[in-house]
Order: C-alpha cells, then sequence, then structure tokens
C-alpha cells in the first residue's frame, strides 16, 4: 500500500527542510503533498525548488487556513493510506508505521495519534492548553459517541475511501471537530493510537489561540446537530 503525506504549511520557514527530510526518511512507499497557504515568510522560495518523483508542492495565492490547505491536498493524493503532518515538528513522522498498522491489519478505517494515551516521551508545556485540548474532546465525544481522548491531534490517518465521502467546509482549525463529526456519522471503524509530542511555545512559532478554540466549539454544534 502506497502513503499519501499531506503537510499544509504557513510561515514555516525554519521547520519546512527538517519536516521534509525527516517525512522522506520513514521506510514506507509513499508521496508527499505539500500545500504552502500563502506564506509571507520565505516558505514558499524554500519550497519551488522542493518537487520530485515523490514530492508535488501546490501554492495557494493567499493564506485561507489549515481546513483549506488540507481540502487541497486531499484532492491531490494517489495512495491508498492518507495522514495528515504538521510542519511544525511537533508531531515525529517515524510514528507513521505503527499509526497505520491497525489500516494495514484491516482492523482500522481511521486512526488518531493521541498526546494523551502514550508510552512515548512528550514535552511538558501549557497546562491551560492541555485542558482546552480535553475540554473539546469531551465536548465532541459527548454528540459522536466515540470515546477519543485526543480529537484535535494533528495525527489522523484514514484509507482514502473514507476521505473520498467527506467534503472538508471549514477552512481553518475547525477541520479537526468538522472531520471528526463526519466519520463519526459513517459506519467506520475508528482506532486510536499513543504518540510522542514535542510541542512548541509561542515564541517558537505556535499558531493556535483561545479564539480557535471557541471557533471548534461552533464546529462540533455545527456538524453534529444540524447536518
Amino acid at each position: 500500500m502506497k502513503l499519501s503525506v499531506v503537510i499544509p504549511v504557513y510561515n514555516e520557514r525554519n521547520t519546512i527542510l527538517d519536516i521534509l527530510k525527516y517525512v522522506r526518511a520513514v521506510d514506507i512507499d509513499k508521496e508527499i503533498i505539500v500545500v504552502d497557504d500563502g506564506s509571507t515568510d520565505g516558505t514558499r522560495e524554500v519550497l519551488r525548488g522542493m518537487s520530485d518523483d515523490t514530492t508535488k508542492v501546490v501554492l495557494h495565492e493567499r493564506n485561507m487556513g489549515k481546513g483549506a490547505a488540507l481540502r487541497t491536498g486531499f484532492r491531490n493524493v494517489t495512495g491508498d493510506i492518507v495522514i495528515i503532518q504538521d510542519a511544525d515538528l511537533e508531531y515525529d513522522p517515524s510514528q507513521y508505521p505503527k499509526l497505520i498498522q491497525p489500516i494495514l491489519d484491516g482492523k482500522a478505517d481511521v486512526v488518531y495519534g493521541s498526546r494523551f494515551v502514550t508510552g512515548d516521551s512528550r514535552r511538558v508545556i501549557y497546562f491551560w492548553h492541555s485542558v482546552g485540548n480535553k475540554f473539546l474532546t469531551l465536548l465532541s465525544n459527548v454528540f459522536t459517541n466515540l470515546n477519543l481522548t485526543d480529537m484535535e491531534s494533528c495525527y489522523k490517518v484514514f484509507r482514502r475511501e473514507v476521505l473520498e465521502k467527506i467534503t472538508i467546509e471549514e477552512n481553518r482549525f475547525g477541520f479537526e471537530p468538522e472531520i471528526t463529526a463526519k466519520i463519526a456519522k459513517m459506519n467506520v471503524r475508528i482506532y486510536e493510537m499513543g504518540i510522542s509530542y514535542s510541542g512548541r511555545s509561542y515564541k517558537e512559532g505556535k499558531k493556535i489561540g483561545w479564539k480557535d478554540g471557541f471557533s471548534a466549539i461552533r464546529c462540533i454544534l455545527k456538524y453534529n446537530l444540524f447536518r
């Protein structure tokens, strides 16, 4: 099976080459789809020469958000399994083999990587962020009747056939509760795997903020109650 790695990027000039190096080092048959979402820090210039037989670079003319970048990336995948990879080095590509294993074993159609159920290392940072993540996951679970521990995790893995049945509407970070609500309504098997996590600080470039938390609540209600 071929793996498609979709990497949404916005203003990650300092990390994009490293994350591509780590993704390419994973010994799995794969393609890499990088979607630059209107970066203004020089990331686009770094990416212009990166396309090759295994890597496709798509450039958005303006910044539209992570959900919009993923929507573009999903339209370009050709692999049997699709995984989302952030470009900020918080998530470790060496964990792809264990994340895709439940799908390869025929047990799962979707796999979430959890930062909270893990025997791996994780950086200790931002108590209130963890509280917010757990609250949003709990609220999502109330409506989806899933027992996820980390709905907001970057690492989400799908059989391509599952993604082809979903239309992503949210342009920003509301993608996370939206796609969770939509897969919960499908007859698919969802697994969760513990992952390592090296969270970064705002000084180091972290982008998500409290406004995105309120947006997530809106999306949880919208896609569970009114769709």
